[in-house]
């Protein structure tokens, strides 16, 4: 009995053989199927994965509340005019208050020109505590990050990002150089380490690519800068008057988040008259993400089965023209002794073993994934940097993930296929009239 399974696989693949430009395309359609199951699913997860990655960045158990301009001050039909808005330094007394916080975390933002001797960036200020470099996983590569004793003595020293350091330093070392924000002189006292930008998450927290971070202490920028920051955008000079940027709270533990961001809302919206605030929580955003990248990785995988189907219709269509011209072959066949079911093992068999060869041929190709979209990635980078540097900076850093199971899925689909296809043709093949079949050319 095995003798003659094995005879069929071998007689199978002779058959196969002698057509091999026809076996090739057949192949062809397979691989791409399942190639494409692993390449879509491997880019679905990179995806996924960083989106995830950068919301726990922010921390399970941390709720972000953040100044947000409200809608009827947005636009403003004045060339220069104030606008106040956001978190206010009293709000912070009352927030604190509520059992569940267990640390709040203030700090304030600005666009502002830097500059050293020739050199000018647009900076992204960024006055602040010590606890925001911990908050922020920032880590120091030369001296030191804000110091308690920075913020209470409104001392005049800053810490550079990578970014900021090498576009004013190239070839000197940083420390104890002194650097200007508009008129203002600041010593720098550390330099962090080069920083992932983080996409923007939810709708109100914006994207951020620590490239021209400059980190001040927080009492330093209310005291030399104050609340009030002119803002220069399309020709016109807008004025926003914000206390506090932000406030990130922590709290002990994620039974406490929902809770205690439930309290911020109440008490905001007691010592606000209109919403000029938002708030984002983490915790929610990553368990929404987990949702969408579950719905996201099944959409990519119908698309990849689809892929696959097609394939397996260009297998029935290539193993019904292949029953044609071998009709007088299955009569000989039949007239010799073999079986209905000899015959639709036969040419079953050439079926599974042309999805075997694709599906093996399609995974090979689909562990390129990685390293072909990271060429990919550099190529167009050097070639259109423009469009490169519009898209999301999610897509621009995303690294495809092989998912491990998609390898196993993809092969097994593509067998199923294969089988399910070539099912008809091999039937049909069996079904000929053995007297009918020898009479035909």
């Amino acid at each position: 009995m095995l003798l003659f399974r094995l005879r069929t696989w071998l007689l199978s693949l002779r058959s196969l053989l002698l057509h091999p430009l026809r076996s090739i395309l057949t192949v062809l359609g397979i691989f791409i199927g399942v190639a494409g199951v692993v390449w879509l699913l491997a880019i679905g997860e990179g995806i996924s994965r960083a989106a995830q990655r950068q919301i726990e960045e922010l921390g399970a158990t941390t709720i972000i509340l953040r100044s947000s301009i409200p809608i009827e001050d947005s636009v403003g039909s004045e060339p220069e005019f104030w606008v106040n808005y956001g978190i206010r330094r009293d709000d912070v007394k009352a927030l604190e208050n509520i059992p569940t916080v267990t640390k709040a975390i203030k700090i304030r933002e600005a666009k502002r020109e830097a500059h050293f001797g020739p050199v000018t960036i647009e900076s992204h200020l960024v006055a602040c505590t010590p606890e925001y470099a911990d908050v922020l996983r920032l880590e120091i590569d030369k001296g030191r990050f804000i110091a308690d004793i920075d913020v209470s003595q409104r001392a005049n020293n800053c810490v550079l990002s990578a970014g900021a350091a090498k576009q004013f330093f190239p070839v000197e070392n940083p420390l104890h150089k002194i650097i200007r924000v508009r008129e203002i002189p600041y010593v720098v006292v550390g330099i962090t380490k080069e920083r992932a930008p983080m996409a923007g998450v939810g709708s109100s927290l914006a994207a951020q690519d620590f490239k021209n971070d400059i980190y001040i202490p927080l009492n330093t920028f209310w005291q030399r800068i104050g609340d009030r920051v002119l803002v220069l955008s399309a020709g016109q000079r807008t004025g926003e008057e914000v206390e506090l940027s932000q406030i990130t709270f922590q709290v002990a533990s994620t039974a406490d988040v929902m809770p205690t961001a439930d309290a911020i809302k109440r008490t905001m919206g007691k010592l606000h008259d209109k919403e000029d605030y938002s708030l984002i929580v983490p915790l929610e955003l990553l368990e929404q993400a987990r949702t969408t990248r579950l719905m996201f990785m099944v959409f990519m995988g119908l698309i990849a089965a689809v892929t696959l189907i097609v394939g397996g219709i260009g297998i029935m269509n290539i193993m019904l023209a292949t029953v044609t011209e071998r009709t007088r072959e299955i009569g000989i066949r039949r007239a010799l002794g073999a079986s209905q079911g000899d015959i639709t093992r036969q040419f079953l068999a050439e079926t599974v073993v042309l999805s075997i060869v694709g599906g093996i041929i399609g995974i090979l190709i689909g562990l390129t994934c990685p390293s072909v979209m990271e060429w990919l990635r550099g190529f167009l980078l050097r070639t259109i940097p423009e469009a490169m540097h519009n898209l999301p900076e999610l897509v621009q850093n995303m690294t495809p993930e092989i998912v491990p199971w998609s390898i196993p899925l993809a092969f097994g689909i593509s067998v199923v296929v294969g089988i399910i296809f070539g099912l008809y043709p091999a039937m049909r093949a069996a079904k000929m009239d053995p007297i009918n079949a020898l009479r035909h050319g």
